[in-house]
């Protein structure tokens, strides 16, 4: 053995003794930041869910404000869950290219914390179609959820067990499709960065990561919770606010881009405005944030 990797060795087992090891990183990326920005179509859900805005718009939007992508939410296609027809998926696809817009991803919504092994298999079905769309759109990422809530009669371990055995079905399937499953934690079955964690550990697949949701770890630091989920992510939520302890507070996305910068990350950080008001007005305004402080 050389005498500088015994020297990397001894120091490694120095420092994990230590505790000051970072973490390691489930996605295995070149070193650095690359941001690219990528809108959720969801902060427009009233106007698409009325009928009174298309995704097609939500493209135009994105090309009008130089963002770098939309994610097109599954559930705004007309007929959702029922896969949309191919001429639907490729229109969308065309326009989004000759605008320059990306397509960061797609999503649904799935629920793999119930006892009735039916619904879980039409859900893991619905999953399955939905990754075909995203393959066909363009989507190298599907993003997914555990569960609405913990099952009564039934132990957290028991319902992560059978969860684990869907998500490798899924995420078997994803790569059979090149199309990444990420699960988007949602203070719902998961509540914490570490349950998280061991849900994506256990399915242990290059085809399964974490959809950073900023907004949905609810209980101690946020920031601290954020830290850990970085290394196993694939995407983002950037939302206006994080919870402290259960209670809501204003995003620092100082402190967001300080932990990206640290700990390294490639891809795209979409993002969503919510609540009350003006939509357009509320992206725009939170763009112009998020710009800011990414300097981007």
């Amino acid at each position: 053995m050389s005498t500088s990797r015994r020297s990397f060795l001894t120091s490694t087992a120095v420092a994990a003794a230590a505790g000051s090891l970072p973490a390691v990183a489930k996605v295995h990326r070149e070193a650095g930041v690359k941001l690219k920005l990528g809108l959720n179509a969801y902060s427009f859900d009233k106007p698409l869910m009325a009928g009174t805005m298309t995704l097609a718009d939500a493209v135009r939007f994105c090309a009008q404000h130089n963002v770098d992508a939309l994610d097109p939410t599954g559930y705004y296609f007309p007929g959702y869950p029922k896969v949309p027809a191919d001429q639907a998926i490729y229109d969308l696809k065309r326009l989004a290219f000759v605008n320059g817009v990306g397509i960061s991803g797609t999503g649904v919504r799935n629920d793999f914390a119930v006892a009735d092994s039916a619904a879980r298999r039409a859900d893991v079905q619905m999953v399955k179609d939905w990754i075909v769309v995203a393959g066909k759109l363009g989507a190298p990422v599907i993003r997914v959820f555990s569960g609405k809530a913990r099952p009564e009669g039934h132990t957290f371990d028991e319902a992560l067990r059978w969860m684990v055995a869907d998500f490798k079905e899924c995420a078997a399937f994803g790569r059979e499709h090149g199309v990444v499953l990420a699960l988007q934690q949602h203070n719902d079955f998961l509540k914490t960065a570490d349950e998280t964690i061991r849900l994506i550990e256990a399915v242990d697949s290059d085809w399964f990561g974490s959809i950073l949701d900023i907004g949905s770890l609810r209980q101690g630091d946020p920031y601290a919770e954020i830290q850990k989920l970085v290394p196993y992510a694939v995407s983002w939520q950037i939302k206006e606010s994080v919870w402290r302890n259960g209670k809501e507070e204003p995003t620092d996305l100082g402190k967001i881009k300080a932990i990206i910068d640290q700990s390294g990350y490639r891809g795209y950080v979409p993002f969503e405005a919510l609540g009350a008001g003006d939509p357009g007005v509320k992206v725009a305004a939170f763009l112009a944030k998020i710009r800011q402080a990414f300097a981007l």
